[in-house]
This record gives C-alpha cells, structure tokens and sequence, in this order.
C-alpha cells in the first residue's frame, strides 16, 4: 500500500535525524514543515516534506495508489502509550461511587477491592473472553490516535491466571495493527492468602511463573508495583534480579503513594522507566539524572483519584526528560485516551503544548523500548500518523480538550 498525504497544513515532530528521547529544555521545542507533504509504502515512511519539494519524478519509482489531501488539517504521529492494563475482566464502577463517599484506594484494597477484585473476576473468564473484551478497549485507543501500546499482566496473581492474561496479549500482537509490548506485572498486588507472608507468593513469581512465561516467551518486559502496601524494595530488587535472569528489562511503578525507594531499585536494575511518582524528592530526581530511565507520569490516575501531581516541571527543569501514559485501566484510571493526557499535561501540570507532545510520542516511545521505530516523523519509522479535523494549529489539539479531532488513522501503512 502507497498513501501520499498532500497540503498538510502541518506536519508535527518530524525528525531529520532521530533521537532517543528528548530532555529538559528541548521538551520546549519541537521541529514542524507548514504546506508539507507525507509519502508512506506498505508499513514505512519514506519521504516528507515541503509542498515545493515533491517531484513528481519521485512518485513515479512508488507508484502511489493513494492521495489523501489534507488542506486545514494537521498530521501528528500516532500517540506511543507505554503504561496500561487495558487486558481486565471487567469495569469496577461500584469502587467509583465507594471513592466518592469517602474511601481511600487503600482502604478498598484491604477489604478485598482494587486489584483483588479484578483477579477474582479474571479467574472465572476464558482467554477467549478476555481477548473479546480487550479488542473492544483496542479498537477505542485505534481511533484515539494511539498506535503502540504497552500491556500489562498482573489481574491474575497466580501462575495459571498470569499467563493466560498474557496469552491474551501475544493474541493482541498478533491480530491488531498496533505495535504492543507485552509486561508481566505478577507482582502487582499481594493476594490475600499471602498478606502475612509476602516473600512466599515472591518466591511463587520467581520459581514458578517466570520460568513458564520465559519458556513460553510471553512477556517483553517485568514490573513490580514497588509502594506502601504492596511491595517493599527488597522484594522489588528480588523480582528484578530473577526477570533478568530470563532478559527481562524492568518497568517499576514506583511512588504513586509514598516516597518508598521504588525509583532508587528501578534505576539500580536498569529499569526502561519509572512510572506513578507521585511522590517524588530531590534525592529521587539527582538518581534519575544519572540514569537512562524515563520518568513516566500518568495524568489519568492522578486525575481519578485525586492524588498529588507529579512534579513534572522540576523533572523538566532539572533537565529531565518525561514521557506520559494513560495508565488505562477498570480502578484507577479507565481511559486510553492520549489526548485526554495531554490536556491535563498542559492544564494540570504546566506542560506546554511542544512538551506534552514530546511526553506522548517519542519519549513514551522510548519508556516501551520502541524510539528507534515510532513517535515521531522520519524516514523509515513506522507508518503510523493520525490526520485531525480541520484545526488552527497544533496547540489547539490538547487545548480543545474534550473535542473529538481525529479524522483519519492510518498504522502500518493502512487506513484505518
């Protein structure tokens, strides 16, 4: 499939030459081409640039089969989501109406609520049943503009259930359009039977699960849930060490309730992100300023439970990068909609608009392991870009906050 877009009246984060990520004071900027043009063949991106510049010389070596012309209207690249658990058995609106009547995300967890809930639940469902319910929650984040996605286990809290949740995502890989990475998460919430005695249900992960999701090759990455209530560090660095034992790089979520160590075990092990910090000091922002691991915000959770805000412009400040994620999932956060981050990056968090962009392209691209690939515009990236409505300019996308924008979604190349 060849697709040309032409007349784009702004073509957003395009890259000549593509980084990693981008940090501090270059979150500020990001690079456009006005009037421009977009060649796309089968899954990549081939060529962009001025209007003044397409050769119809050019078009003929590709023999283009579409021409899509976007007069008024904006192309960005596809949102790069690296923090959800969009795999889950059902919706958890009862825990909504007992947060509004005044209890607290922990005390739900203790009585049962919370994760608890959703493993319970999962346990009863088919992996047939959860891939059903999931391609729904994918189909939604398609037309949302999100084109990579991070899943996470962690709804099953025993070897049996874990692995069909990631089963469930291998399904996902292979019969959606979207670029996914797969993460298990065992570790994400202690089960009843083992609130006495943690270390026993770490030693399940360790000796049991892992080495079945290894030989299976299941999961691209490990995560714990290292905070009050969950995992302590020592049990955290215990997890990791044995996930790398099987070439898992860490994803840690870390301080969404407390200043508990988790970003000193994550950037200790290498993790490829740290996710929540909700609580975060200067002894947590001076270890992530020497380190390789994206500190990941996720607006959506923030939002849902009314926590404190992640200090997003002293990470900025300091000269850090930040990538934001939705955090999709039935408790805390039951949205996948990326433009609905970015408006609370900008309105919650004092992002600019060049900012949030970055958070939700190339430096959450980055947190999932995928920037040489995806989130931004560069010869040889992944085809995946989304055409909004007519719009006046990029800034107006996270602005109109709760306007449906997008026109068009193309992944791999192909209309969606």
């Amino acid at each position: 499939m060849k697709i040309l877009l032409v007349n784009i009246k702004e073509l957003v984060q395009v890259e000549e030459e593509p980084k990693l990520w981008v940090a501090g004071k270059d979150m500020a900027k990001i690079h456009t081409i006005k009037d421009a043009f977009l060649l796309m063949r089968d899954e990549m991106i081939v060529d962009f640039g001025p209007m003044d510049e397409l050769s119809t010389h050019d078009l003929d070596n590709y023999d283009v089969l579409m021409e899509i012309d976007c007069t008024g209207r904006t192309v960005f690249p596809s949102f790069c989501d690296s923090h959800t658990h969009l795999v889950y058995p059902a919706s958890r609106e009862q825990e909504f109406v007992d947060k509004i009547k005044g209890l607290s995300y922990e005390e739900i967890a203790r009585r049962g609520g919370g994760i608890l809930n959703s493993a319970r639940r999962l346990h009863e469902m088919s992996e047939e049943e959860l891939c059903a319910s999931a391609l729904g929650r994918i189909s939604e984040i398609i037309y949302k503009g999100t084109g990579a996605v991070e899943i996470k286990s962690g709804y099953g809290l025993n070897p049996e259930d874990e692995i069909k949740m990631l089963r469930v995502i291998r399904r996902l890989k292979e019969s959606t359009p979207l670029a996914i990475k797969s993460t298990f998460l065992g570790a994400h919430s202690i089960p009843m039977e083992y609130r006495d005695n943690a270390s026993v249900y770490v030693d399940q992960i360790i000796n049991e699960m892992l080495p079945r999701i290894a030989e299976e090759e299941l999961a691209d990455y490990i995560d714990v849930f290292c905070d009050t209530g969950f995992f302590s560090v020592a049990d955290t660095e215990r997890i990791l060490e044995a996930g790398a034992e099987y070439g898992l790089l860490p994803k840690i979520h870390a301080n969404e309730l407390g200043l508990t160590g988790g970003v000193q075990v994550g950037v200790k092990n290498k993790a490829l992100s740290v996710d929540h910090l909700e609580y975060l000091g200067d002894d947590e922002i001076n270890v992530l300023k020497h380190s390789h691991t994206m500190p990941t915000i996720l607006p959506g959770a923030a939002f849902f439970l009314d926590l404190p805000l992640s200090p997003a412009r002293k990470l900025i400040d300091s000269g850090l990068p930040v990538a934001l994620a939705t955090d999709f999932n039935p408790g805390s956060s039951p949205s996948g909609d990326m433009k609905f981050m970015q408006s609370l990056g900008c309105i919650r968090y004092k992002m600019l608009p060049e900012e949030v962009i970055n958070a939700t392209t190339i430096n959450s691209a980055y947190a999932m392991g995928i920037s040489d690939g995806y989130g931004s515009i560069a010869r040889g990236k992944a085809a995946n870009v989304f055409i909004t409505r007519e719009i006046p300019s990029y800034q107006y996308f996270p602005y109109a906050y709760n306007s449906e924008l997008i026109e068009t979604v193309i992944l791999r190349g192909e209309i969606q």
